[in-house]
C-alpha cells in the first residue's frame, strides 16, 4: 500500500505494521527524560553579550512616578543588617558595582527591555520577603520581583530604578507526597530542578517550557506560563492547589493548600495566577503533578497545507486521545531558521510547507504501540501527512524536540525578535502569519542584506491549545518594523475574538493593547483589584493595567 512504501524509508526501520509495532515496543524502558542543557536566555547571553536600548528610552511616554522616594544609604544599611550578608544584595547605591553585574537584573535575554535598577536584594524566606515589602511600602520604594527572568513582555525587569527583588535564594523542596503526588516548592525552585526530583519519583511537573533551565517556579505562576505539556495536562490555573504571597503591606497570604477540594469561599490564589507581581510577590507554591508515563514515543511528520495539519490534529485527539500529551505545530520558514543557523541534518528527507511534533505518553508500551500504528497508517493513507519520521530511542527524541525546541533560539540569532503570543481560533491560526509577512514584505523590510532589518516572519505554537506564536526575526530593533506590526497585530487578533496573550503575560509590552482582549468593565475590575491589595502601586509599576 502506498502508506507503507512513503513511511518507510523516513521511520528507516518500518516496513510493516508489525515491525512498526516492535519498534514502538521497544521504548518500554524506564521514563525518557527531555531535557534542555541551556535556555534561550543563557544561549543569548554567551553568543550575543549586546546589550538593548533603556526601556525608558523605547518607551519615552513612560515617566517616573513622582510618589517614589529614591533609594538612599539608609534604605540599603536596613537591607543589609535584615538579609545578615553582603552576598545577598547587590549594592549598586553605596557602592561601586559594575555594570556587568547589574546587567543580569536589569535587561531581559532579548535585549528588548533594560532598565535602571541600582539595588538587587536576595531574601531566602517569606518572612524576609514580608519585611523587605512593609518596608518599601512604608518608604514608598518601588519594586519589581522577579524569578529566572525568561519573560518576554518585559514584565520582569525594572522599567527606572525600582529595587529588584530576586528569588534566586528561595530554593527550596520544601515536601513531596508519593501518593497524592502533591508537591510544595519555595518560588525560587527551577522548574528543572522540580522536574528532576519529580522523575525519581515516577512523577514530572504538569509545565515544560523551553527555558525550563533557568526559570523558577514562582515567576511561572505568576505569569501563568502555559508551555508544551497543557494539552494534556491543563494549565496552572488548575493545577495550582495552593500558594504562598507577601502583600505590599508585609502581610503573608498562607494559603498553602495542599488540597484539591477546597470549595471554602473566594478562590483568592487565582489572583496572584497570572497576575505578574502586580498585588503581591509569591514566595511558595503547592502543586498538583501526575504521574510520569513510562512509553514515551514522538513523531515529526511533514504536510502540505495548514488545513492537512488541522486534520491531523482532529484524528490525533480522536485516535489518540489519552495517550496524546503534545502536538506541536511548526511552519517550513521555522524549519528553515533552525536549520540556517544550527547546519544540522533536517529530520525528514523531503520539505513540506507545514510540520507537526506529535508526542504520547502512557504506561503500556504494546497499547500505545498499537494506537499510534494505526493513527499513522490512517493519516497517511488517507493522504493527510506527507511524511514522518518516528523517534526509536531517548537520542532521537530529544533530537526531533530540539527542533521545535529550538526555534526560540535560532530565530532570534541574528540580533533580535518581535514576539507575538497569542490565542486564535484554530481555522485562523495561521492566517495571521501570512498577513503578518505580506505586510512586512509590502513595506520592503524584509531582505537578505544588512539593510533590511527583518530577516524572516515564522509561525509556530502550541496546536492544541489554539496558542500561536509569531515571531519577526530582525538584525535590530528598528521603529519602521514596530509601527508595521503594531497595532496591527493586536487590532487584527481583537477583530476575530482572540486573545493578544496566551501564556506569556502583559508586562510592559502588551499594556496598552490589553483592551483588544479585554472590554472596559474587566480592565476597570483589574485596576480595582490592583488599588485595593497595592494602594501605593508599589508593586512592579508602569506594566499590566
Amino acid at each position: 500500500m502506498a502508506y507503507r512504501s512513503r513511511l518507510a524509508p523516513i521511520a528507516r526501520r518500518v516496513s510493516t505494521p508489525g515491525l512498526l509495532r516492535a519498534a514502538l515496543a521497544s521504548n518500554s524502558g524506564p521514563a525518557v527524560l527531555r531535557c534542555v542543557s541551556n535556555t534561550p536566555m543563557r544561549r543569548f547571553q554567551d553568543s550575543a553579550p549586546r546589550r538593548g536600548n533603556f526601556t525608558t528610552d523605547s518607551y519615552p511616554e513612560i515617566k517616573r512616578d513622582p510618589r517614589f522616594s529614591q533609594i538612599t544609604a539608609e534604605h540599603v544599611a536596613y537591607f543589609r543588617d535584615l538579609l545578615g550578608k553582603d552576598s545577598a544584595l547587590v549594592d549598586g547605591v553605596t557602592a561601586n558595582v559594575s555594570s556587568d553585574d547589574m546587567e543580569p537584573y536589569n535587561g531581559d535575554w532579548m535585549r528588548k527591555y533594560r532598565g535602571h535598577c541600582k539595588l538587587v536584594l536576595k531574601p531566602a524566606s517569606t518572612g524576609e520577603v514580608s519585611k523587605i515589602l512593609k518596608y518599601c511600602n512604608d518608604n514608598m520604594l518601588a519594586v519589581v520581583p522577579q524569578g529566572g527572568n525568561t519573560g518576554l513582555v518585559g514584565g520582569s525587569v525594572p522599567v527606572f530604578d525600582e529595587i529588584v527583588i530576586s528569588t534566586s535564594r528561595m530554593n527550596q523542596i520544601r515536601s513531596f507526597d508519593e501518593v497524592s503526588g502533591v508537591l510544595v516548592v519555595d518560588a525560587g525552585v527551577v522548574l528543572e530542578i522540580a522536574d528532576q526530583f519529580l522523575a525519581e519519583k515516577g512523577y514530572l511537573f504538569p509545565l515544560d517550557l523551553g527555558a525550563k533551565g533557568s526559570c523558577h517556579i514562582g515567576g511561572n505562576v505568576a505569569t501563568n506560563a502555559g508551555g508544551l505539556r497543557l494539552l494534556r495536562y491543563g494549565s496552572l490555573h488548575g493545577n495550582v492547589l495552593g500558594l504562598q504571597a507577601v502583600l505590599p503591606n508585609g502581610t503573608i497570604v498562607d494559603d498553602l493548600c495542599t488540597l484539591r477540594k477546597n470549595n471554602t469561599g473566594y478562590d483568592l490564589k487565582q489572583l496572584f495566577i497570572g497576575g505578574e507581581g502586580t498585588i503581591g510577590m509569591i514566595t511558595a507554591v503547592s502543586i498538583q503533578c501526575p504521574q510520569r508515563g513510562k512509553a514515551v514515543n514522538v513523531a515529526f511528520l511533514g504536510a502540505d497545507s495548514f488545513e492537512k495539519i488541522q486534520l491531523a490534529f482532529r484524528e490525533a485527539k480522536s485516535q489518540l486521545s489519552e495517550i496524546l500529551s503534545a502536538f506541536e505545530l511548526m511552519d517550513s520558514y521555522s524549519q528553515d531558521m533552525v536549520h540556517r543557523v544550527r547546519q544540522n541534518k533536517r529530520p525528514l528527507d523531503s520539505e513540506h510547507p507545514f510540520y507537526c511534533l506529535i508526542e504520547t505518553t502512557g504506561s503500556n508500551s504494546e497499547h500505545d504501540a498499537e494506537k499510534l500504528e494505526k493513527f499513522l497508517e490512517d493519516v497517511m493513507s488517507k493522504d493527510i501527512i506527507a511524511n514522518g519520521v518516528l523517534a526509536q530511542d531517548e537520542t532521537q527524541i530529544k533530537s526531533l524536540w530540539s527542533q521545535r525546541e529550538g526555534i526560540t533560539e535560532c530565530v532570534g540569532h541574528f540580533g533580535g525578535t518581535y514576539k507575538y503570543d497569542v490565542s486564535i481560533p484554530l481555522k485562523d491560526l495561521y492566517r495571521l502569519v501570512d498577513d503578518t509577512r505580506e505586510r512586512i514584505e509590502a513595506a520592503g523590510l524584509k531582505g537578505d542584506t544588512e539593510e533590511f532589518p527583518v530577516v524572516e516572519v515564522v509561525g509556530y505554537g502550541h496546536m492544541g491549545d489554539c496558542n500561536l506564536h509569531l515571531n519577526v526575526a530582525v538584525r535590530r530593533y528598528d521603529k519602521r518594523v514596530e509601527e508595521v506590526l503594531e497595532p496591527f497585530v493586536y487590532e487584527w487578533i481583537g477583530k476575530i475574538n482572540g486573545s493578544i496573550s496566551a501564556e506569556h503575560g502583559i508586562g510592559i509590552a502588551k499594556k496598552k493593547y490589553l483592551g483588544f482582549s479585554r472590554n472596559d468593565t474587566m480592565i476597570d475590575l483589574m485596576k480595582q483589584v490592583k488599588k485595593l491589595y497595592d494602594p501605593n502601586g508599589i508593586m512592579n509599576p508602569y506594566k499590566y493595567i
